[in-house]
């Protein structure tokens, strides 16, 4: 079995992430391909889509909210990623086994679901939801009212778990962080969920644009077990790789393996960017090994030559925007005058019409002001 290097692994990464150059491909398209964007927060989808694809409108993609032609669906991880009607369809039946078992387990809100039957409690959260979309806090007071002994809140956050549900607009629309308010997927969609989608089809599009990969690696990206036989069922549609440290890597039959020297530009992704997050091996990409988890405080990474070399974080307020970097590491001044300039084009498509600041600390410094 051939080997593959680090520096290879990383570059086909980028390839295949479209952060080597800026893509023609549509949003939709886009979507599709990636298998959808980490979309947990408003923002980072749309500088996942400004990092990836030339002459990016982010109109395209409040415009699909409101059309329905792009959706934002709890899947992968239990997290929402921005997806496409059809996927929405097909990969919820494959997630929803696992979260639905989320609320019951004692650790969940300190036991408060424990001692309930799911099933009744599913069937009222699907009355309560109706057909119609619903706010958090409507819904919250529906679960109290059935609930009168339990956590709200908690009741609230199981229906979520238990149903496919999606967020509706405005919430994920150009600078628009409403609150969100939730439907679910088939009366929202028109359309009844997909569950003869095979979950092999759903690795092999991962293994397209996340390989080569181990088989804990398409798990971490999922969170569904059972990936090993979902390989052997696709039997010669794969080839087999192994990395620097001996591990079995999958890819498809006709993937194209990057050349390891082939330059990488400065890329500033969005906080929880799936290129980070979906192999349980980071260091393809985060030279560290470890997950750096300051993510969550909409600190995002920078890439340099490939890897992540840093931290952002945007600071706006009415007249300025400061972009504040933290590097992981020394850079040389080419490097500074190469993120100066791409932090300055995201401050552009992020805060026009505001004064831009790019501020680029010592290493390892506190991004917060």
């Amino acid at each position: 079995m051939m080997m593959l290097s680090n520096r290879v692994l990383n570059r086909t990464l980028l390839a295949r992430q479209h952060l080597l150059e800026r893509s023609s491909l549509t949003v939709p398209e886009m979507c599709d391909y990636l298998v959808g964007l980490q979309a947990q927060d408003s923002p980072p989808p749309f500088v996942a889509l400004w990092s990836r694809i030339a002459d990016f409108d982010p109109a395209t993609v409040s415009d699909g909210l409101e059309d329905r032609s792009l959706v934002r669906i709890t899947l992968m991880r239990g997290t929402i990623h921005l997806v496409t009607p059809p996927d929405a369809l097909r990969i919820a039946p494959h997630i929803q086994p696992e979260l639905e078992k989320v609320p019951f387990r004692k650790g969940f809100n300190y036991g408060a679901m424990v001692g309930l039957d799911p099933d009744e409690v599913r069937k009222h959260g699907e009355a309560a939801l109706g057909d119609e979309p619903m706010s958090a806090a409507d819904l919250r007071a529906k679960a109290a009212a059935l609930y009168p002994d339990r956590d709200a809140g908690a009741v609230l956050q199981t229906w979520l778990y238990q149903l496919p549900v999606l967020q509706t607009p405005p919430r994920g629309k150009w600078k628009d962080s409403s609150r969100p308010v939730w439907s679910r997927v088939e009366p929202w969609l028109g359309a009844p969920l997909d569950p003869s989608y095979p979950l092999a089809e759903l690795v092999f599009r991962y293994l397209r644009a996340f390989g080569p990969a181990s088989t804990m690696d398409m798990q971490t990206w999922s969170r569904m077990t059972g990936m090993k036989a979902v390989v052997d069922q696709l039997g010669d549609r794969l080839r087999t790789y192994t990395d620097e440290r001996g591990r079995t890597l999958y890819d498809v039959a006709d993937g194209e393996l990057a050349d390891p020297d082939l330059p990488a530009p400065v890329r500033l992704l969005g906080w929880y960017d799936n290129a980070l997050l979906s192999h349980q091996d980071r260091t393809r990409i985060v030279p560290e090994g470890p997950f750096l988890g300051t993510f969550g405080l909409a600190v995002s990474p920078v890439l340099l030559d490939g890897y992540l070399a840093g931290l952002y974080k945007v600071f706006p307020d009415k007249n300025v925007a400061r972009l504040r970097i933290s590097p992981t590491r020394t850079w040389s001044a080419a490097e500074r005058r190469a993120v100066d300039a791409e932090s300055h084009a995201l401050l552009a498509f992020l805060e026009a019409g505001k004064e831009p600041q790019v501020e680029i600390l010592e290493v390892g410094a506190d991004l917060r002001l």
